[in-house]
Order: structure tokens, then sequence, then C-alpha cells
């Protein structure tokens, strides 16, 4: 992720397309950023799109070609600027000023939750100059031709399998800001947060949305295992939403230690309500961007994470009994 990069409002400027559809955000997340979903549905109707690179990361580029219905072949190329998982992704399309008018713009993507189950997705594309925006509607009917993107993507989203949600419940007897600070601040998450067994013999926090809160847990035998959350949302004391990783003493991600194949990273959104002096935690699990392997890893361990974080729900509430 990065600052955020909000192209200059300029409606002469600027394309918007907007539609919302009948599936969750995270499903329409990720047939926006999985080329396997992206080449059935990214271009207007009768063209096709062949994805040569999409290195979906700030500073990554992405690299696809669409075929018109007339042979043409059409070359693009951006590099991605801003991504907040499920939430925003901006890019700046590139080509120059010498590819000709309406080539180099900036685009700004917003996937947004419309109750539980639907999801509005917003493109803005904002050109340099109110005559390259007028170009590209006139030459390429870009306007209608965003409609038509929209809409095959809406034909797509039905086919999709739906990530399956892990979800553990436990409610506390303790107030919800305890609780809270229990998760967010580093001197307690110290005290109680790992596998049984384990301790945490260093960690970093930077709460804030983009932060990182960096650990190292360390069993009983001295082995030491690395982690980080990238924090994408705080609500305090409401909701913390993270996407979370194996790490490495420098902060990088890694694979799962003992299993390859499970998700590279996960995204986790934990919510706290409070009644009658006590606090329900709701923790909300789901592999983040995963491949059909890692898919089905995740999946088939709900099991063990339920007996996993049963233990470490255990703990936080040893820590929550001492006040």
């Amino acid at each position: 992720m990065s600052q955020k990069t909000e192209p200059t409002p300029n409606s002469d400027r600027e394309i918007v397309l907007s539609r919302v559809y009948d599936a969750p955000r995270e499903l329409v997340w990720e047939a926006w950023t999985n080329p396997k979903h992206v080449v059935n549905w990214w271009g207007p109707q009768g063209f096709t799109t062949t994805i040569e690179q999409m290195d979906f990361r700030v500073g990554g580029v992405w690299k696809h070609v669409m075929r018109g219905p007339d042979g043409a072949n059409y070359p693009n190329k951006s590099v991605f600027r801003e991504i907040v998982p499920l939430r925003r992704i901006a890019y700046s399309h590139g080509g120059g000023r010498e590819a000709g008018p309406g080539a180099s713009f900036d685009a700004v993507w917003t996937f947004e939750a419309v109750g539980a189950t639907r999801t509005r997705l917003t493109g803005r594309l904002v050109f340099r100059t109110p005559e390259d925006r007028d170009f590209v509607v006139r030459e390429f009917g870009a306007i209608e031709g965003g409609k038509q993107t929209l809409a095959r993507l809406a034909e797509v989203l039905p086919t999709m399998t739906p990530l399956k949600e892990f979800v553990v419940t436990r409610v506390f007897n303790a107030p919800r800001e305890l609780v809270w600070k229990a998760w967010t601040e580093v001197d307690r998450l110290q005290q109680w947060f790992g596998p049984k067994g384990f301790t945490t013999p260093t960690c970093s926090l930077d709460l804030r949305e983009g932060g990182i809160y960096h650990y190292c847990l360390r069993s009983a035998d001295g082995h030491e295992m690395w982690g980080k959350w990238t924090f994408v949302e705080i609500v305090p004391p409401e909701k913390l939403v993270v996407v979370t990783s194996f790490s490495d003493a420098q902060g990088g991600v890694t694979r799962h230690p003992l299993a390859p194949k499970w998700p590279l990273e996960t995204y986790s959104t934990m919510t706290l309500a409070e009644a009658g002096g006590k606090t329900t935690l709701t923790l909300r699990w789901l592999p983040y961007r995963p491949t059909d392997d890692e898919r089905q890893t995740f999946d088939s361990n709900h099991p063990s994470m339920q007996q996993g974080w049963g233990g470490t729900m255990a703990q936080l509430e040893a820590y929550l009994a001492k006040g």
C-alpha cells in the first residue's frame, strides 16, 4: 500500500463509471485482481484481452493487449500506484504524448460494500486535458465501452466460486475498550498473542492504516517464527482490518514454514460489540488473492484453524482476566 493518490477532481477531464453487483466485495476484488478472471471480462463487447504481465503491487507493471472485433491490437501498460486490499486500486496508464491523445491518464477504482452481499464498483479515469478526454470518448467510445466492460463483469461473477470465510466468535467478560487495547497496544499484544507455549521476544507496532505490526514468536525449544499484519482499516474501538502473512526478520512476506501451499497472505476483519459489560469478538478470515491450491488448503484447514484460534482466544481471555 502507498499514500493515497487521488487525482485532482475536474469533471471536464474525467470519465466516471459505476455499477452495483450482486456479489460480495471479496469476489469482485478477486475478479478484478486475478488475471485468470480479468481476461474473461476486461474490455467492451467483442474484445478479447491477453495479459502479458500483472505484477499486482505498488510500483508493479500491468501490461495487456486488447484485440478488437476488427482484428486490431491495442497494447496497454499501467503502473500500480496504490493498493488498499478490497477497497481501492490506483494506477497510471502510460503511453506518453507521442502515443496520441488520451493515451495517458490516472485511474482509481473503488470497491464499496453495499450491505453484506452486494458491491458498488466505481472507476474514475482522469486525463491530462479536456481535449484528451473528449478524444477517447469521440474516437473510441470510451464511455459506452466502459459500461459494456462493467456489464461483462456482471456476467462473469456468477460463474466464480465464492471464497469460504472462516469465522471465530468469542464473548469476553471485559469491556470493549480493554479488548481493543489488547489488540492494538504493543506491550499488551506481547503478553498474549500467539499459539500456546510461545513467547514474543521482539515486536514493533505502527498503528495506522498502511502501518505494520511485525513480530517474532519463539517456542519453548527456541524455534522462532516471524509474522506481520498490515493495517487496512482502524475504527477504534469497533473494527480492525488487517492483511496477515508469515514474515522474516527484515519484514518481508514469506511462505508458511511448514505448509508451502498455505495462502501467502490472508485478510481478517475483527469486530467488537459490547453489551452488559461483556464484549463479543468476531473474527472473519479469508485468503487474500489465493491461487487454487492456496484456496483449497485454506478451506480444508478450517477445523485446525478453529483449534488454533481457540487456544489463542483462551490466552486472550486469561490476559483480560488479570484486568
